[in-house]
């Protein structure tokens, strides 16, 4: 997500506000999370809402009173002191406050599941989410059609992954293919799957390898990484015998192509230079 200057700053408010609130032990942060997009849901659908809420020419005690008055009684306490931060700041667009929020919807859920001891779970089944929607095109296209109704896809969610995940990915997911709009749910699933892991302050490893990695080899490949980039490391380990041999270790943008498929193209490229 990219906001402009006067968003980010209104987003770190807001996030200061949401970790306040989900301090007090008397807030349920499923509860706020699942509030927070059940707003994202509202002003994605109401134009004239999202502007009202995020017009800077208004006072923010306006857009507060606004706030209040539309979800008072309809949320909790702890979401709607959230949602007066957010109305209160000034944003760069209505577009970049609904994705602030839905920002602090999703941290929200993520504390939840770190507060049940949930969240590496709930990391996994993001990651095995992420890839089944990547090998099946058909899925993947079907998540993300523009056309499709909104309840359709939602059902389609849950019918696949219903009773087989934890309640905040399961959530977790159905927002992302609320919100794709073209562009495209796997690039968002894999967007959570790095917010799940930064929530225990590490980065996500997409490992590939020519054959399925013992206990002993996953561990010493996770040591390495962890001393080469200075901080935890999360492995996600796929099989794909075409490599040939060896492993492509991708962190972020950075890609260690240590394959047999990948020297030999090495090879190849060299000696099409010579």
């Amino acid at each position: 997500m990219t906001l402009h200057a006067a968003s980010r700053e209104a987003l770190g408010l807001a996030e200061e506000r949401l970790g306040e609130v989900l301090a007090d032990a008397g807030a349920d942060a499923a509860t706020v999370g699942d509030e927070l997009l059940s707003v994202v849901d509202l002003l994605d659908r109401e134009i004239g809402l999202r502007r009202a809420v995020s017009d800077a020419s208004t006072t923010p005690e306006a857009r507060t009173q606004l706030v209040r008055r539309l979800f008072d009684g309809k949320l909790s306490e702890p979401a709607l002191k959230v949602l007066d931060a957010v109305a209160g700041s000034r944003w760069s667009s209505p577009r970049e406050l609904t994705d602030g929020l839905e920002e602090l919807g999703r941290s929200a859920l993520l504390t939840s599941a770190e507060k049940t001891g949930n969240v590496d779970t709930v990391e996994s089944q993001l990651f095995q989410v992420a890839r089944i929607v990547a090998g099946a095109p058909e899925l993947e296209a079907a998540l993300s059609d523009l056309a499709g109704p909104a309840d359709a896809k939602r059902t389609l969610v849950r019918g696949l992954f219903a009773d087989k995940v934890d309640v905040v990915t399961e959530t977790l997911v159905e927002q992302v293919v609320r919100r794709a709009k073209g562009r495209g749910v796997g690039v968002g699933l894999d967007k959570l799957v790095k917010l799940a892991a930064e929530r225990r302050e590490r980065s996500v490893a997409y490992v590939t390898s020519a054959n399925a990695l013992t206990d002993e080899q996953t561990a010493q490949l996770g040591a390495k990484l962890n001393d080469i980039y200075g901080r935890q490391i999360a492995l996600h380990v796929e099989v794909d015998p075409r490599l040939g041999g060896g492993l492509v270790v991708r962190v972020g943008d950075e890609v260690i192509d240590g394959s047999a498929a990948g020297q030999l193209a090495a090879l190849r490229r060299r000696l099409a230079r010579a």
